[in-house]
């Protein structure tokens, strides 16, 4: 049974244990939650002063969950005469049910307590551990305990009711109740939440939907976001299982923003419930031939919060696109920079490669033309701002050491860059992803330049830069006595040789010199990197190689599907097919379910792929995994007005359909089988690791 439970509507969150209990904790953040701070930090039930535990739980969907509860140890639960039911429901508030159902024939009394507490913590808060500004003031009112929170002008409530009496207290509830032979009792407790703003007023009232949905609405609106999607029929359960969790968790995972009362894909629970800027393109880039409309307001949100000025403490410079976006108490009072934060040096050419992808797939040219002035800008910035040392290529350095982000590419840890022996190189970096998508977002920039500006001559000086870029590329990161590209370039120019899954971008962007395809191809797929689960983040050779290091030996499902996406772009159909089915596979033992993170032990010592203690899930660019996976299976590819559909799909997988792949053609319909063993196909290419 796992050991914590989650409940979303996007813009609120909870997380308990198996019992349904919130306690106060710090290394993994439960409680209830809404747009960054922590409303709820306690909400223990108990029965007669016993704990209660779970006989089952029933958690299929995203806002509602049942706890079936009982008192005693576990092995007391046959004599148990009397179990609490907890029903709750997420949408704006939380409800919670409780029924207390008697088996004893006679009548009985019990005394049901609800204790319950805020600390009101930003999330941020209690990810760093960090100390609270304000103080929190509990008031018992005739049928309400009303939590109050307040620094200055930020001001914060919880406000908890019942619908039957109960005795309150500044710390709780108390029901005592008497339930006749084989009877039962119920009562709706109630957890509303207010965010107060400058004029006193609930700043979600702003909001389309008032930040207010019940149940109903919820479901009503992920059924309806879910049907627009392609409909999948395929032989392969665990794909078929895949697909239909992921559209549920990326429903779930919308949020309305505050900024523009638009819907956006927060990253992931519990950690990221806003908009990140990579995290957001990335996953925009997977649904995209799945759920188009969910893709444009994140691309309208980060032009509209694109970086204008200079500013070290959030790392802001003009025409640079975000990382982060927080609406908690330290953002609020500037203890942390991230309103917004802009330490990410891959966000600004993303949103080039998002938007022109965007209307490949779409035909919207509007928007690439409304969105000229932000692209142009973006554009430049690689040459200036994100060039630092004026050698041609994007780096990084946080203009703020004391609160900025000192790794800004996507393995963003403190140890995730760092030489083959393990040593980590000076600031600044230029990491060879970087430059991939550097190279991608001026060829998609030419692109959109001639297409959609009418500006030939800047499409021309953007196709020439890329081609330069792309020689300097190949002259300076290639290791040729190791047939692979360097992890990234020192401040001096020298060489940072780790091996990493990295160079998998590389291929998706397109950087690569076409004679050195396999041997890139072939290190993916090999034993040092390729675990049999799917590609690490670090070989396993690398001097600071650790399975279950977050940047540096585990498997990324996100981080794979990308791979997968560059050997497709290079031909390598079956190295590609091999990681879509390791990937599915893994799923299965996660109940469809692809976990930010998983451990990168080798198959052949794990016959399941082993959990990451705090992996973000659902997360976002982890839910659009398998979409991406299926883009690859099919070959799926806007030319012009028409799709490409060019299928190899994995052995044994069987069927793959794929139906209404919405797009500027309309819709179409994909279909792909697999050779099975003992039919006649032609053999795949046979790659040989570099030196053997």
């Amino acid at each position: 049974m796992k050991d914590r439970f989650s409940i979303l509507d996007g813009n609120n969150f909870l997380v308990s244990d198996d019992r349904g209990n919130i306690q106060p904790s710090y290394d993994f953040p439960t409680g209830l939650f809404s747009f960054d701070t922590r409303f709820l930090s306690t909400w223990i039930l108990t029965l007669d002063g016993q704990p209660l535990h779970a006989l089952s739980i029933d958690d299929s969907l995203s806002y509602k969950t049942r706890f079936f509860l009982v008192p005693g140890e576990p092995t007391h639960y046959l004599d148990s005469k009397v179990s609490v039911i907890r029903s709750r429901a997420i949408g704006g508030s939380l409800d919670e049910e409780l029924t207390l159902l008697n088996h004893a024939d006679q009548e009985t009394e019990f005394r049901l307590r609800m204790e319950i507490g805020s600390d009101f913590a930003d999330l941020l808060e209690i990810k760093n551990q960090r100390e609270k500004g304000g103080h929190t003031t509990p008031t018992v009112e005739p049928n309400a305990l009303r939590l109050t929170y307040r620094r200055q002008a930020f001001h914060r409530e919880t406000v908890v009711t019942s619908s039957t009496p109960a005795e309150i207290d500044e710390n709780g509830m108390t029901f005592r109740v008497r339930v006749g032979p084989h009877g039962e009792w119920t009562t709706r407790l109630n957890v509303d939440t207010v965010i107060y703003g400058a004029r006193g007023e609930d700043v979600r009232a702003i909001l389309p939907l008032g930040g207010r949905r019940t149940a109903a609405d919820i479901a009503a609106e992920q059924t309806e976001l879910i049907g627009h999607a392609p409909k999948l029929g395929c032989d392969c359960e665990p794909l078929a299982g895949a697909y239909r969790r992921s559209l549920n968790d990326l429903a779930a995972l919308r949020y309305e923003s505050i900024a523009l009362g638009v819907r956006l894909l927060a990253a992931g629970l519990p950690w990221f419930m806003t908009l990140f800027g990579r995290d957001s393109i990335f996953t925009s880039l997977q649904v995209l031939p799945f759920l188009p409309e969910m893709v444009k307001p994140t691309i309208v949100m980060l032009a509209g919060l694109q970086g204008s000025r200079v500013d070290d403490f959030r790392d802001e410079e003009p025409g640079k696109i975000l990382h982060e976006l927080r609406y908690g108490e330290s953002a609020g009072f500037e203890e942390q920079p991230h309103s917004p934060y802009y330490g990410a040096a891959d966000t600004t050419p993303l949103f080039v490669i998002l938007l022109d992808e965007y209307e490949r797939w779409t035909g919207d040219a509007e928007l690439v033309r409304r969105l000229e002035h932000e692209t142009r800008a973006a554009l430049t910035w690689l040459d200036t701002y994100g060039d630092l040392l004026g050698t041609g290529y994007v780096w990084y350095m946080s203009r703020n050491p004391e609160t900025g982000l000192p790794n800004q590419c996507w393995k963003d840890s403190p140890d995730a860059i760092s030489y083959a022996d393990g040593r980590t190189p000076e600031f600044p970096r230029a990491t060879c992803e970087l430059q991939g998508y550097a190279y991608d977002a001026k060829l998609r920039g030419a692109r959109m330049a001639r297409i959609h500006w009418n500006d030939p001559a800047y499409a021309d000086r953007l196709e020439r830069e890329a081609a330069a870029l792309k020689e300097r590329f190949n002259r300076d990161f290639w290791i040729p006595d190791r047939e692979y590209y360097a992890l990234a370039l020192d401040p001096r120019g020298r060489q940072v040789d780790a091996l990493t899954s990295n160079i998998g971008h590389l291929l998706w962007s397109g950087i690569v010199e076409e004679s050195r395809a396999p041997a890139v191809a072939a290190h993916l797929l090999g034993p040092r990197l390729f675990s049999g689960w799917g590609v690490r983040t670090l070989a396993d050779d690398q001097g600071r190689y650790n399975p279950v290091g977050y940047h540096v030996g585990t498997v990324w499902p996100f981080d794979n599907s990308i791979i997968a996406w560059g050997l497709w772009r290079y031909g390598f159909r079956h190295e590609a097919g091999r990681i879509c089915d390791a990937l599915l596979s893994a799923s299965h033992y996660f109940d469809g379910r692809l976990p930010e993170v998983f451990a990168g032990y080798a198959r052949s010592l794990t016959d399941y792929p082993v959990e990451y203690p705090t992996a973000c899930s659902p997360q976002a660019w982890s839910a659009g995994t398998p979409l991406l996976l299926l883009r690859v299976i099919l070959g799926l590819e806007p030319q012009g007005d028409h799709l490409i559909i060019d299928p190899a799909v994995p052995p044994g997988m069987g069927r793959v359909e794929l139906l209404d792949i919405p797009g500027r053609w309309g819709r179409v319909d994909a279909l792909g089988r697999s050779r099975e063993p003992h039919e006649e196909q032609p053999s795949p290419p046979a790659l040989t690791l570099p030196g053997g």
